[in-house]
């Protein structure tokens, strides 16, 4: 978090990194130019001291030869002061652009150095110049020459010092110009992914954010971007189908309560309006009729209900062959049941729940099965695999799925007849998913429906 009154940083990654890149920049170029102007102004000094004893050379020589020429010409370019001071101070002969001005203050620079800076009077403004002094010797007197340029000396020096600060400032603007441009070209993919993540409409099928035809990090964000939106259509798709059910289960429900209680009620009115015309005992029958299929109907909600929130509790090493005979024993006195059983097949689960299984199979394929009903029992792999087989008409291949939803009846007219409660199957399913297994239907060889139970083995 950015301390009240502390600098701003740019409110985006390219205005940052524009602003990152052009800080750099000015920190790596501004000890290289200083550098760089050092350098250069030793090398112009250099120059002009070398330029300034050259002309004290040529005065010197001509004064030897007593072939100077009055007034002084300097031979060297930008010379523009340069006297013949006797002692005592008194000029002898000068160029003409000082021709008539005092001599230095200092033509002799003390302690052996041949250069000094000097203030040159009457001369206006009154500068400050560099000087080069030589002495020669004329006769029985001494004479010092000393030379140097007007002006500002190190002009071209300031020059250059100010034009590397110049580069400094066109390099460090031009950088950045460069990273905005390229962080903008690299980003752009990454706005156009915000844009449409921001106008995306999930009821839009397959809605995905455009991929850049490359190999970067940006296309790999886009990559997964649609990856996770194809994730996120596919929970929707599947909630949405929860949705529908859980609507369509709430009717069905709906709809199963209400018929025996608008029967129960139908009794009750009946008996209210024709008092002496019921018979009381057949009503309390017919009553009790209703209220057992309620209270089927309810329990078998309440378990279908405990098996999806159940969390694995309860569960045991169950003998499978020892609990199929106990079930088809009870079974039996309906309609005979054929077992090929395989022994010492344990599972691990709830006892109550797998015999709720093979109960609800039993029932449905003694209710379905013309003259007769198969149960074998083996293993198969890490898994025990029970098949309960029937003779009768069996189940087409389209429906095959819809019997294990809840309510589902393939003849509702028969199920009503036969005290079914539409939840036999799709509790038997949720159990088997529950123990880890599965519970499909298929032909069985007698031409009726084989419903097939696995189980993962203890």
């Amino acid at each position: 978090m950015r301390p009240p009154g502390g600098p701003r940083w740019p409110g985006t990654i390219r205005g940052r990194v524009t602003a990152l890149v052009a800080l750099l920049t000015m920190l790596l170029l501004l000890p290289t130019n200083a550098m760089t102007s050092e350098a250069g102004r030793r090398a112009f000094a250099g120059t002009l001291r070398l330029s300034d004893r050259g002309q004290t050379a040529f005065v010197a020589a001509a004064l030897r030869a007593a072939a100077l020429a009055t007034p002084i010409v300097p031979k060297v370019a930008g010379v523009d002061l340069v006297q013949v001071v006797a002692p005592g101070h008194r000029v002898l002969d000068a160029a003409r652009d000082v021709r008539g001005l005092p001599p230095p203050a200092s033509v002799r620079p003390p302690g052996g150095d041949p250069e000094q800076d000097v203030r040159i009077h009457g001369h206006a403004p009154p500068a400050r110049v560099r000087l080069a002094a030589q002495s020669v010797g004329t006769g029985t007197r001494t004479a010092v020459i000393p030379a140097g340029r007007l002006g500002a000396r190190l002009t071209s020096a300031v020059v250059f010092t100010r034009f590397l600060g110049l580069q400094e400032a066109l390099l460090t603007i031009l950088a950045a110009l460069a990273t905005w441009w390229i962080t903008g070209r690299a980003l752009r993919p990454v706005e156009d992914i915000r844009r449409r993540l921001a106008a995306l409409d999930m009821r839009e099928p397959g809605a995905r954010v455009p991929e850049p035809d490359k190999h970067d990090e940006v296309a790999r964000l886009a990559r997964s971007v649609n990856g996770a939106l194809s994730r996120i259509g596919d929970v929707k798709r599947r909630s949405d189908r929860v949705l529908r059910e859980l609507r369509r289960f709430a009717a069905d429900a709906s709809h199963e309560l209400r018929t025996p209680l608008a029967g129960l009620r139908a009794e009750l009115e009946e008996c209210r309006l024709h008092p002496e015309e019921t018979d009381v005992p057949t009503m309390i029958d017919c009553a009790l009729s209703d209220v057992d299929r309620l209270e089927a109907i309810v329990a078998d909600l309440l378990l279908l209900t405990r098996v999806e929130a159940a969390d694995g509790a309860g569960r045991a090493p169950v003998d499978l062959p020892e609990l199929v005979r106990h079930e088809v024993s009870l079974a039996a006195d309906r309609l005979p049941v054929r077992t090929r059983l395989d022994e010492g097949l344990l599972v691990r689960a709830v006892r109550p729940q797998i015999a709720r299984v093979l109960a609800n199979l039993l029932d449905n394929a003694q209710r379905h099965a013309a003259a007769s009903v198969e149960v074998h029992l083996r293993r198969c792999g890490g898994f025990a695999e029970l098949s309960v087989s029937d003779d009768g008409a069996g189940i087409p291949v389209g429906d095959r799925e819809r019997i294990f939803e809840r309510f589902a009846r393939l003849d509702d007219a028969r199920s009503r007849e036969r005290g079914g409660t539409g939840l036999g199957l799709a509790i038997a399913k949720e159990i088997a998913h529950a123990h880890g297994g599965t519970l499909e239907v298929g032909d069985a060889p007698s031409g009726g429906a084989r419903f097939v139970l696995r189980i993962p083995l203890a």
